[in-house]
This record gives C-alpha cells, structure tokens and sequence, in this order.
C-alpha cells in the first residue's frame, strides 16, 4: 500500500491510499464519534461492503454526469436531513470523479459542513478528481460552474476496482494521466500502475499545497481543460456525441499544444512530444470536424481561469506550462485549422 500525504493551507492534512484493497481500509477509520454515514453511489459502480458499527444509509444517484445537476444535489440534502444525519457523522462518495465531486459538495453545504471521504473507483477519480478538495455539479451553461473547496478527510485509491472498468473508462483516466506527463511526472507507464497513480497525486498534492484556492500555480492543473471541457458540454448538450472528461482532456492538450505552437510558444519538436505523449496510451484525440471555435466558444468564455479575456494553460519551451491571458479568437481559429491539418 502506498499513501500520499495532502497537506493543504486551511484544513488537517489528510492520506490517500493507493493500492489493492485500499478501499478495506475505510472500515477502520470512521471513527467511533460517528453514529451515521451516508454513502453516495451510482448503480454501476462496484458496491463495497462497509461493516460499520454505525448506521448507513446508500443513495445511488444517476449515472454519468447527469448525477451532477443542482436537481440531484436537492434530493440528496433532503434524503440527508431526513436520515438524521448530524455535524458529527459522515459522507462517503463511493465511484468515480462525478460521485466524488457531487459527494464533496453536498457535504460541503450540509450543516455547513460536515467530514466526508472517498473511495476512488476510476482511474480518473484516483490520480485526480478525487484529491485536492475542488467539489461541484454542473449547470446547463457549462461543466462545475457550481462548487466549493472542501477537503475529504481520506481518499482511497483501490486499484482492485479498476478491473472493472471498460476499455472506454479506464481510457479515459489515461486523457488525465497524460496531463501529469507535461506537468513534471514522466515515464509514467501502465507496467507500474499503482506507483503511477501514486506520483499522480503526489504531483498534485503539490500544487494543492503551494496553491489550495487555484489562485496561481494550480490553474496548471487544467491543462486541456478549456477546450476539453467546451467539447465536453457540447456533448452533454447533444450538438456532439458524448464523450468521457478523460477524453475530453485529451483532445484539448492536443488543441492547447497546436495554439501554443501557432502562438510561437513551442517548438515543431514539442508539438511532436505532445503527439507522442498522448498516441503512448493509444488515446483517441479526433476532434469532429463540425466543431467550429463559434460553437466552443461560449463556454470557453465562461472558463473560470477567465478575468476578461480569454485565458488558456499552454506549454512554453523548456518550462512548465503557464496561464496565458488575452488568447484571440483569431488564435484559436488558427490552431482548430492546422488540428484539422495535422492528422
């Protein structure tokens, strides 16, 4: 088993556990003080058996990303109040990064607060959504746009579970891992998988404590997201086929690597690194051809890196990437052209 200490600025620091039957070790740490846990679930995620001493109560919520509506989030705070549910209890999201997410947020909200862990379940939730404290549900308008940071008080990283994916959902992870590869953990492999996830959140137990409110350094971590997101909720607005937010994140570090490269950012040689990283894991980085920057950008301005313009992560030459304000639209349209040009 490994564990990775996160130690963010306004809270206890807290461990994630990375390993087969990680998940076995929730049983021991609930704590006697507590009386009731609450668990949040979906209906195609392994059900894991919590021999408590305490009385559980399990809602499973829609599946995918339409669990994270503010809809959702109203039952669930119902169905919390009418258990009994009280500032001394607990909340356990057991899946992936929606059930994490959406199980953060309400324990952010109830009682103005009350402690919750998660059992990561996807390779996504475990070398990412999962840790660090960012919690939120979606609006018709675009993904997250409604949230909190609020730190579990234990992550388990059982990569027993991620057996049970499909080749799509354990894929999907991977659009996230790669992210990590541009950030400064390299040479991650699927040989050693449970020390890869373990360096992912280590990485990003870094930028968490160097920047917990994603005031400066962290904003790194949504490499690919821009673009990746605006696709993402095309999707869940039926102009695209749906697609996963690994695979979103993966077209978009394609796309952000062709604007960094148009802008003069990168170099032919880097831009061919970027291919190389994301083909590594056989990632599928199509962008349809339809899409236009018109139809992305409305939710590419509501991007909450935003502060009046445009706002992108994107690599530069021999150095981490970096926000970068005041991208034109001009910009844009460029790098969506020579993606559609490259492949």
């Amino acid at each position: 088993m490994i564990s990775v200490r996160v130690d963010p600025p306004s809270t206890s620091p807290y461990d994630v556990y990375v390993g087969r039957h990680a998940a076995n070790m929730v049983n021991r740490s609930i704590g006697e003080e507590v009386r009731k846990v609450f668990v949040v679930s979906q209906s195609n995620i392994p059900q894991i058996e919590l021999s408590l001493d305490a009385e559980v109560q399990t809602v499973l919520v829609p599946d995918g990303e339409d669990a994270k509506s503010l809809e959702v989030v109203g039952d669930l705070l119902g169905r919390m109040s009418s258990f009994g549910l009280g500032r001394g209890d607990l909340v356990v999201a057991i899946g992936g990064g929606v059930v994490s997410d959406l199980g953060g947020f309400v324990a952010s909200i109830y009682l103005r607060g009350i402690r919750y862990q998660t059992v990561s379940t996807t390779l996504l939730g475990q070398i990412d959504a999962a840790i660090g404290g960012k919690t939120g549900v979606n609006l018709p308008t675009g993904k997250n746009l409604v949230g909190s940071f609020w730190h579990p008080s234990a992550v388990y990283c059982d990569t027993d579970l991620l057996d049970s994916l499909s080749e799509r959902e354990f894929k999907s992870g991977l659009g996230e891992m790669v992210k990590y590869e541009f950030l400064g953990a390299s040479g991650l492999s699927l040989e050693e998988l449970d020390e890869s996830i373990a360096r992912c959140a280590a990485l990003k137990a870094e930028f968490v404590r160097e920047d917990e409110r994603e005031d400066g350094r962290r904003a790194l971590l949504n490499y690919g997201h821009t673009f990746g997101h605006a696709l993402e909720s095309l999707g869940i607005a039926g102009r695209i086929e749906r697609i996963t937010h690994g695979e979103a994140v993966a077209k978009g570090i394609r796309f952000a690597a062709h604007l960094a490269h148009a802008m003069g950012r990168i170099s032919d040689v880097e831009l061919e690194e970027h291919y190389r990283a994301l083909l590594k894991f056989s990632l599928d980085v199509s962008i349809p051809r339809e899409v236009t920057i018109q139809d992305v950008m409305p939710f590419i301005s509501r991007d909450k890196k935003n502060r009046g313009s445009i706002t992108f992560v994107l690599a530069q030459s021999n150095h981490e990437p970096s926000v970068v304000r005041d991208v034109s639209v001009g910009e844009l349209e460029t790098a969506l052209n020579a993606v559609h040009r490259y492949l």
